[in-house]
């Protein structure tokens, strides 16, 4: 089975901004955030993208 358009998984600075079934990575600041998200973008092979300033998704497409 080929999984296409899924959340591989979360990445915050607020705790409560994310709840239910994906990964979620928690990080002290903005700067530590951008940097995980660039990196499981590429150990994922997704796409990162900034919903908010304290939320990235990583997307399969």
């Amino acid at each position: 089975m080929k999984m296409e358009k899924v959340i591989l998984g979360a990445v915050t600075t607020e705790k409560s901004s994310v709840q239910g079934g994906t990964p979620v990575f928690y990080c002290e600041g903005k700067k530590e955030m951008e940097s995980i998200a660039a990196n499981l973008e590429a150990i994922l092979d997704g796409i990162a993208h900034r919903l908010t300033d304290e939320l990235y998704i990583i997307v399969k497409h």
